[in-house]
């Protein structure tokens, strides 16, 4: 029950709150509700809105529980009040929307984190946090699968359903709290375990919600790095956040292009999602043994690769390896870093992990406000988006060879 309402939770905020724009951009275009100018800046009003919420999410509310409550009925406001924008005023009403739905969607994390984490830890069932995470892929997977089947549907009819389907998700998580409250779990003697509404939790960083390592990896053993390497750790994950947030935002769009047929270019999103969903439990089974730098470098590369694709071609099978690759790379990206974090600064890796949640939040606004600001001209013959797609793949690839080569002789977890 504790997992499954985590499960929904997180489907709701990065699914729909945070990531339902990107299947809907195309269908937008398409029926004239905005430009792609306005797009971008939909966009990066959401990841801004995403920021604010992930820094002030630890001073809304101590509870949880009622945190997590009332940020999903935030995201669902929201999302319904977006069916509604419309006239000469939409532009500024959708982008204060998506900027109020990014702060409720890291509010939605935060507590979600907070209180699934440690309720199953009292239950000793900690091992199972990570089935909560699956959540994010497959709430993008059924967002995209919504707007692909309904792609014939105007896309604030979607937006509509989108919402509703926020308000499901918000009610399942309300009584399902209310239930844990009203009756707590027992522990392995049979005796209650303390009321599940807690606290917030020390342990969850707020950019994705992502619980850290109780146990020291394998980088914990070599000796702390100096601040510049540090400093060289933020920089990687910034580019990580502008890397995969341009194909995450404008793939649909690009695909768009391609074929006009909805049930086509509507795709590539659910695509994203699923690898999203499996690469989780994927890497979790096989790269459990590996230092978290060398798997950050990995998916790093495979992003980069991801990245590269629609710069060699547009085609269809282009644009769906692209969203599979960085689909099924940000997730584990996401883990591997924050990880890293705590095993260089173990001590206290709070400065570390508020310097890295900063910087990749940076790179998220900065990829929609560079297609933005590039516009619809083009340099050198390439298009807005292609500059964006060829400095992601360029940072990216430097990144992600920089970390494979920090991670020469660190221990494996054999050696600890």
């Amino acid at each position: 029950r504790i997992v499954t309402i985590g499960v929904v939770s997180l489907a709701v905020a990065m699914g729909i709150g945070r990531f339902a724009f990107t299947p809907l951009l195309p269908l937008m275009l398409r029926d004239g509700t905005l430009t792609a100018a306005t797009g971008a800046e939909w966009a990066a009003a959401n990841y801004v809105g995403y920021l604010v919420g992930a820094l002030t999410a630890s001073r809304v509310t101590r509870d949880a529980g009622r945190g997590l409550r009332w940020a999903l009925v935030g995201v669902a406001l929201t999302t319904l009040a977006i069916a509604l924008v419309s006239g000469p005023a939409a532009a500024l009403a959708g982008a204060l929307l998506r900027g109020a739905a990014g702060v409720f969607s890291a509010w939605t994390l935060v507590f979600a984190s907070s209180w699934g984490l440690a309720a199953l830890a009292r239950l000793q069932a900690a091992a199972h946090g990570a089935w909560i995470y699956t959540g994010v892929g497959s709430g993008i997977a059924v967002a995209g699968l919504i707007s692909w089947l309904g792609g014939q549907q105007s896309a604030a009819l979607l937006w509509l359903e989108l919402g509703l389907l926020s308000v499901a998700g918000a009610l399942v998580a309300w009584i399902g709290i209310d239930s844990a409250a009203a009756n707590p779990p027992t522990g392995a003697r049979g005796r209650p375990v303390a009321d599940v509404g807690q606290p917030l939790a020390t342990t969850v960083r707020p950019d994705v919600g992502q619980p850290l390592a109780t146990h020291e990896g394998p980088d914990a053993a070599t000796a702390a790095p100096a601040p510049r390497r540090n400093l060289a750790l933020v920089l990687c994950y910034g580019t990580f956040g502008f890397g995969y947030i341009v194909p995450a935002t404008f793939l649909p769009a690009m695909a768009r292009e391609q074929v006009a047929d909805p049930l086509i270019f509507g795709l590539i999103w659910p695509l994203f999602g699923l690898a999203a969903a499996l690469s989780v439990g994927a890497a979790a089974r096989w790269l459990s043994g590996w230092p978290r730098r060398r798997v950050w470098a990995l998916a790093q590369g495979i992003m980069a690769a991801g990245t590269a694709l629609p710069l060699l071609t547009t085609a269809l099978w282009s644009l769906a390896a692209a969203a599979i690759l960085v689909g099924g790379t940000f997730m584990v990206a996401t883990m591997a870093g924050l990880q890293l974090a705590r095993e260089q600064t173990p001590d206290d890796p709070t400065p570390l992990l508020a310097r890295m949640t900063v910087a990749f939040a940076a790179g998220q606004i900065a990829g929609p406000v560079l297609v933005r600001a590039i516009g619809p001209t083009s340099w050198a013959g390439l298009g807005a988006l292609d500059w964006a797609n060829a400095l992601a793949t360029a940072l990216l690839a430097i990144t992600g060879l920089w970390l494979w080569r920090g991670a020469s002789g660190s221990p494996g977890p054999a050696r600890r």
